[in-house]
């Protein structure tokens, strides 16, 4: 069977002539001629003007070949009538993104490291360019919804509400009841050494106050909501839901993101005085059942432990903890694409890098707090 295609020239003037059989039944045969190629320089002339029924397989084929064997001065044309998906080929990947087709491995050593690291670094810059754009499209929406209340969605609003809200309280207070437990009974071992039992309030306090409460919340919230936000709006994307509402006029970040986050913002604060309530009392009933701290004493040293900037030390984290939460499920959710592989994957994503960053921005409060003496 005669090759596809035949190739002429020397040193920087080739004219790839293009014949025979150049549809998918041919693939074959065209793969094992272009694998032939050798690497060329200077200029290149690809003649179509024999080939005959050329589809898109072999188009791309071919493509991604010349991007193999091409060197960065090889300048490449297309005479002789070439087929009208080829332009369309060409815009959907640069050359250079073109995989090659002869199987040659990737760069090894240093030069490898530094290609992945560079692909690295290029690929978390398009993901930090897309995440503060989609944070200026909600602090947008934000404001216009600042001087249009329709834009707040007050039903919505509600809902979510009692979703992030209401329907958390039974699992925050039992986690921050027995969490601070714990840790009251931990630290009465280890101060009953020294006969400083009483000071076991003051660590249940300042713990539970300062970080405990609003720490515990923020991290079963993102298990909770931040996941529920993600799986909600991917599942719209998936059945696109959002190109009908983008379609019909409708902004999705008015309508599914900034309820959401508002309704976190508004929950995060109230559940976090339900934590901080719970663990009072939870460090208080083991005072009085291990140690014989009567239930007076107790609130007494309690009064004594508290500072003017405990209680609101812990709160003022809380509506950043929540926008955090509440941003990153709704954009990993909004990034979901093609399958319920991508959902799933997607929706674990929101959940980590919330609780990633709560636990980061604690530690810049932590920090700032050390700074101002708060």
């Amino acid at each position: 069977m005669t090759a596809p295609l035949d190739l002429d020239g020397e040193r920087r003037s080739w004219r790839l002539r293009l014949h025979g059989d150049w549809s998918l039944a041919a693939m074959a045969q065209i793969e094992d001629s272009l694998a032939g190629l050798p690497e060329l320089h200077g200029a290149l002339s690809c003649d179509w003007s024999g080939a005959e029924s050329p589809g898109i397989g072999p188009t791309w084929a071919l493509l991604a070949r010349l991007a193999a064997i091409g060197a960065a001065d090889l300048n490449v044309t297309h005479v002789g009538g070439p087929p009208r998906h080829l332009e369309l080929l060409r815009k959907l990947a640069p050359p250079g993104e073109m995989s090659p087709i002869d199987g040659r491995d990737a760069p090894q050593g240093i030069e490898g490291i530094a290609d992945r690291l560079g692909h690295w670094s290029i690929a978390q810059g398009r993901a930090a360019r897309a995440a503060t754009g989609f944070f200026g499209r909600v602090v947008a929406v934000c404001g216009e919804a600042l001087t249009r209340l329709r834009a707040l969605r007050v039903p919505s609003l509600v809902r979510h509400l009692y979703e992030t809200g209401v329907t958390a309280i039974p699992i925050v207070a039992l986690i921050a009841f027995l969490i601070s437990v714990i840790v009251a009974y931990l630290g009465a071992q280890q101060l009953a050494r020294f006969g400083a039992d009483i000071f076991v309030v003051d660590l249940v306090t300042i713990s539970v106050l300062r970080e405990m409460g609003v720490l515990l919340t923020a991290i079963i919230v993102a298990g909770r909501s931040g996941s529920a936000f993600a799986a909600e709006i991917g599942v719209m994307q998936l059945n696109d839901e959002i190109d009908a509402l983008r379609a019909m006029g409708m902004n999705p970040i008015e309508l599914l993101v900034l309820p959401r986050i508002l309704a976190l913002v508004i929950a995060m604060p109230l559940l976090t005085i339900l934590a901080d309530a719970m663990g009072l009392a939870g460090g208080g009933l083991l005072a009085a059942l291990q140690l014989d701290i009567p239930w007076t004493e107790f609130f007494n040293r309690l009064h004594e432990a508290l500072s003017p900037t405990t209680f609101w030390s812990g709160m003022i984290k809380a509506p950043v903890f929540a926008v955090l939460i509440g941003m990153v499920g709704t954009y990993r959710g909004m990034q979901v694409r093609e399958s319920a592989r991508e959902l799933g994957r997607l929706t674990t994503v929101a959940v980590v890098q919330s609780i990633f960053l709560v636990i980061l921005a604690d530690a810049l409060f932590a920090v700032l707090y050390v700074k101002i003496d708060f």
